[in-house]
Formats: C-alpha cells, structure tokens, sequence
C-alpha cells in the first residue's frame, strides 16, 4: 500500500522483526472491545509484506491480551497500485475490514473519506497528534486517521565527523552548502563532497522532492495552485525550479562521486558512514541499512534540510507515516472494538509494540510514543526541525499529482544530457498528462 517508488523506498530500506511479546494489561480503554459485554470479532487489514504483517501480528497479541473479549482478524492484500485499486474497490462495494492500515495524503484523500471512512476527531488521542501529521489525514477539518510507525525526512545526510574535522557549520543557505562541499574537495580529494546513486533510479529526486519544504515556506499555496493549475505553480518557474539547478549545479561543479551512475542507494550508504564520502541527498529511512551493517557508525551521520537560497525559507521535507482509519461500514459493539483497536495502538503499550517491531526512520507522529533510549541521534535532527516549525510534508502528502517519469527526467539532468530547464519543462508536460489522467479539473 505504498505510493510512489520513492515512498515504496522507505519500506525497502527497513528491517522489521517479529518479536514475542508478554504485556501487561494496562487501565483506560474499558475491559472489553464493546459495550455488550459479548464475544467481538473484528478485522485487520494491512499490506501482505514483512514488515506490515509482522507489526500486525504483535498489535494484534497485545491488543486482545488487553481486550480478551474481542478477537482482531488479520487479513493482508499486495502493496501498491494494485492495492490502492482493491482499497478502492473495498470500500465501494463496502466489503472494507473493520481496521485497515492505508497511506496518509493524496492516496487517503482519493478514498473519499468523508463517505468511506468513521470520523475519529473525537477520540482522546487526537491532542496528541503532531499538526503536520493532522494536516495529512483531514478533510474540511475533521481527522480520519491514526498514525501508525514513525515518520522520515528528506534532506541532506552528512557525516558529522568530517563536518567537525573541517570545522564546518550546518549549512542554512545553498550558497553556504556548495561552499562547504568545495571546501570538503580541496582538504581532501579522496572524499566526495556530494554522493548521487543513480544505479538505483528512485534517488534521483531527491534534490526535487526533497526541496518542497522550502517552496511551501514561501508559497503555503503552492500545492494547491500546482493541483489546481493556477497561479504558475510550474516546475518551470521559481520557486519550484531550484531543485532541477541544483541537479545539474553538483555536476557541472564537479562535487560528485565519478561513479554516480553506477552507485546504488546502499554503496552510497557505506560510503557516506565511513567517510568516503560527506553529504548525500537522501531519506532518513535509508539509514537503516547503516543500522543493519555498520551500526557502530550510526550516530556518525546527522541530516539537515536541503538549504533554500535564503536561510528564512530552509525547511525539512517531511514523509508522514501511514494511518489506521476504520471504514464506514463499521457499526455498534464493532465500531467501538475498532476504536479500541486504533486507541491501543496509539497508546504507551502499542508504542511499545512499535518500538519493538519496526525499524524508526525518524520520529513518531503522536507525542503518546516514545522513541526508545538508544534511537539514532539523526531523529533529534528531525525532531528539532519540527519542533523549531522548520519542516512540513512532501507534495505528494499534499496533491495527488505526481509524473511517473520525474526520475528519468532527473537523471538526464544529474548526467548533463539535458538541462535544468529543458528538465522541468518536460516534467511539466508529464505532470499535465498525469493530470489529465486522473481526470483533474484545470488541466
């Protein structure tokens, strides 16, 4: 049930563990998944891969541990556009489980939720919900879903041990980012400034998907307009078109890895962990492969925004967590068992559960879970960005239109076969088509 091939990516670089779990009952939630008192059976719904199953099984064991009058039936469908096309037709034909574990943003909004889903504002853990999060999960200000696993951030992953070696600062403007990598190639030749691993496709986009902080910071209607197609919200025009410059700018600048093309997402993760390399526009997420293989060096790496021009618009580009939603069809001793449910897992206990099953790419949505003691310190990052109003989520979260061909496009830029401009142009065209598509008013 994941969106674009960047978003499948965040699930690609996770490992995720089935753990026994002994828990505790704990008070607030009432004894039972209803109000009659009988025997409830309700169903799950979640992707069929590793990590989504695995999560699901242990949710599912501490929850009726809890609630031993209700049973949670498990059952997964593939991930995907395949699976978006079942949620749709699931909850059309109102067969929907009772619970079921879907993408926040654009692919939520697509499910018409004020008609297929329960309106959950009410519950008691709304107050806890990051506002960014809350953002991605509404429609006309009601809240339809729960976070569930931690969110990740796009920007710029840095080894901090050659940031410190050269006495370098965080850098808050694009000018002081190249001025830094420039530095970082004259001190010492055999370390690279700036990785790109175009032998994995996806990581093209980064300097585009990842700058869309920035644009919101200083347009917030930019999204809309870009949906809407008013207000010149194009790639081809600023602010939007920074992120194509600076694909070519690192090249023609000479600051990246000559094997650019070749490289893969996790050679470029090894590189970067033990300091043959110094930056690399990247998702958080990716470091789970440096938590698997090299964890000694994990706390080596931090990450800061990609830097706008100007420092007042530098921001963190958020990718939000999936969500529980509960389908409208859901009624009486059901509905209250599939509150229950949603609940348990946004309490302390199913945080635990979490924390214990999933691999953390950066920080919770909800202030009820609590990263463990020993969470890599590049979430401080992410979480000090957020907590300073310095970070707001990708434009996928925000407008259901996205060209299928962006990272072909980007790659020709990031090689020199094709400029910054000639690149956004073409996106633009792609982004019309995909419009039209989707059958988008405007286009």
């Amino acid at each position: 049930m994941k969106f674009s091939p960047l978003r499948r990516a965040l699930v690609a670089t996770a490992s995720v563990a089935a753990v026994a779990l002994t828990l505790a009952g704990c008070s607030g939630f009432g004894s039972t998944g209803g109000n009659s008192g009988a025997k409830v059976t309700i169903t799950y719904l979640t992707g069929n891969d590793a990590a989504d199953t695995a999560q699901g099984k242990a949710l599912i064991a501490g929850f009726e541990k809890k609630y031993p009058n209700v049973h949670v039936k498990m059952d997964t469908q593939p991930t995907g556009t395949q699976g978006d096309n079942l949620m749709k037709t699931k909850l059309s034909t109102k067969t929907m489980d009772n619970v079921f574990h879907y993408n926040s943003g654009s692919l939520f909004q697509a499910l018409n939720p004020k008609t297929s889903m329960v309106d959950l504002s009410g519950e008691s853990w709304v107050s806890d919900l990051d506002k960014n999060f809350k953002q991605v999960v509404s429609v006309d200000g009601k809240i339809y879903g729960a976070p569930l696993g931690t969110g990740s951030a796009g920007g710029i992953l840095y080894n901090k041990k050659i940031y410190q070696q050269l006495g370098l600062s965080i850098p808050t403007t694009w000018d002081e980012f190249i001025a830094n990598s420039k530095k970082i190639q004259s001190s010492d030749p055999s370390v690279t400034p700036i990785l790109q691993s175009f032998g994995d496709t996806w990581t093209s986009q980064l300097l585009v998907l990842g700058d869309f902080a920035n644009i919101n910071k200083q347009d917030p209607n930019w999204a809309k307009n870009y949906t809407n197609n008013t207000g010149g919200a194009k790639y081809v025009n600023q602010p939007a078109f920074e992120g194509f410059q600076h694909t070519a700018e690192i090249v023609a600048d000479g600051l990246v890895n000559k094997d650019y093309a070749s490289m893969t997402n996790a050679q470029a993760m090894d590189a970067l962990a033990t300091g043959k390399a110094a930056q690399y526009p990247m998702l958080t997420s990716a470091m789970a492969t440096v938590q698997q293989d090299e964890p000694d060096k994990i706390n080596d790496i931090g990450v800061f925004p990609i830097p706008s021009p100007d420092a007042k618009y530098t921001s963190l580009t958020l990718w939000e967590p999936n969500a529980l939603y509960i389908a409208s069809t859901t009624t009486g001793d059901k509905l209250q068992a599939a509150k229950n449910f949603v609940a348990f897992a946004n309490s302390p206990q199913g945080c635990t559960i979490q924390n214990q099953t999933g691999a953390a790419a950066g920080p919770y949505a909800t202030s009820a879970c609590k990263l463990p003691s020993n969470a890599p310190d590049f979430i401080k990052d992410v979480q000090n960005y957020i907590k300073e109003d310095k970070a707001s989520p990708a434009l996928e979260f925000l407008s259901p239109i996205k060209g299928p061909n962006l990272e072909t496009i980007l790659i020709a830029v990031g090689s020199q076969s094709t400029t910054a401009t000639v690149g956004a142009q073409q996106y633009d065209q792609d982004v019309k088509a995909q419009a039209q598509q989707l059958g988008i008013k405007g286009w």
